[in-house]
């Protein structure tokens, strides 16, 4: 009888044990695994090209801005009177542009012209000169010597005949076709000169690239701050998205275009998320085995899923899911 009932109890004690297990199994089969992640979004930081000190920011932090908004603007002193050096060096060009193009002046084509009428007169004295002298020498009157002179004077005469008309012909023609090309070249570098620096006094006014909601600024009135260095931060809130690291063990759970529900504890609402991103290399290991255990390191992927409906959505938020 003893016997009976104490085989009876070990039968009791197995099914309880069984049972146990079992319902072990499906609570851990059925149990959720919850992940966390933050909104992101699109932002923009916003800098000039030049450097110099602040004169006005006109935006301040989560001021609404439109795209082509004035946000800030730099004193250029030092741009304004490189402005004035070029501006100064393309009026010099042009003047030289035009000079070659309207050829010489009246006075300056008379004034060539009573040269070469002068040369022509020297020259004819130094032929009645030469042609007497030459026939004195002939006749022995007159030395060598005088005769050569003579004949020197006249070739001279001459040569300046020929000089001076043709200054008289260049001052009718005008400029040479190489000249009013090389004039109209120095007027196109010197107003490129100007547009250089035109282009870097704009650069002064910075200007919203996007619409969106100024997050930060980093600096103010009166600071100088260097070329490149970001002054304004925007957020574009349209382009926004949740971003989880997730472990590669559930990888296979996330594909492109999948949904999942989220809950965003700052609004209290549930959202849906669609995967729109899962990262081409793993991130970091968040899990570390070890070689006793005969395990792997875990490893993460970032996978980034865009809202349905961005709403109320702000930077920051917490996201949860279950899978």
């Amino acid at each position: 009888m003893k016997k009976s009932k104490y085989a009876l109890f070990i039968s009791l004690l197995l099914v309880v044990a069984i049972a146990i297990i079992s319902i072990g199994a499906i609570i851990k089969k059925e149990e959720k695994i919850i992940l966390q992640g933050v909104i992101e979004c699109r932002e923009y930081r916003i800098a000039s090209k030049i450097a110099g000190r602040i004169e006005s920011v006109n935006v301040s932090e989560g001021d609404k801005v439109t795209a082509g908004e004035l946000l800030y603007t730099i004193s250029t002193p030092e741009l304004q009177t490189k402005l004035t050096q070029a501006t100064a060096a393309r009026a010099a060009a042009e003047a030289l542009d035009r000079e070659a193009l309207a050829g010489a002046r009246k006075q300056q084509i008379e004034a060539a012209y009573s040269l070469w009428q002068r040369a022509i007169a020297g020259r004819e004295l130094a032929q009645k000169s030469y042609d007497r002298v030459a026939k004195l020498h002939k006749k022995g009157v007159v030395t060598t010597q005088q005769f050569d002179e003579a004949t020197a004077n006249f070739e001279a005469m001459k040569s300046a005949e020929s000089a001076a008309y043709a200054q008289y012909s260049l001052a009718l023609a005008g400029a040479t076709k190489e000249q009013k090309a090389a004039a109209a070249a120095k007027v196109s570098m010197a107003q490129g000169a100007v547009d250089e620096v035109m282009s870097y006094i704009s650069d002064g006014s910075v200007y919203a690239p996007i619409s969106g909601e100024v997050s930060t600024i980093a600096h103010y009135t009166g600071e100088v701050v260097g070329a490149g260095f970001p002054v304004v931060t925007i957020l574009d809130l349209q382009d926004i998205w949740a971003e989880f690291n997730i472990k590669e063990t559930l990888m296979p759970r996330f594909t492109i275009g999948s949904k999942v529900q989220a809950y965003i504890p700052a609004i209290d609402k549930h959202i849906s998320l669609k995967v729109s991103h899962i990262a081409a290399q793993a991130d970091f290991a968040v899990w570390s085995a070890t070689r006793a255990e005969g395990e792997f390191d875990i490893r993460t992927f970032v996978v980034k899923m865009q809202p349905t409906e961005s709403g109320l959505l702000r930077p920051g938020m917490s996201a949860i899911i279950e899978i």
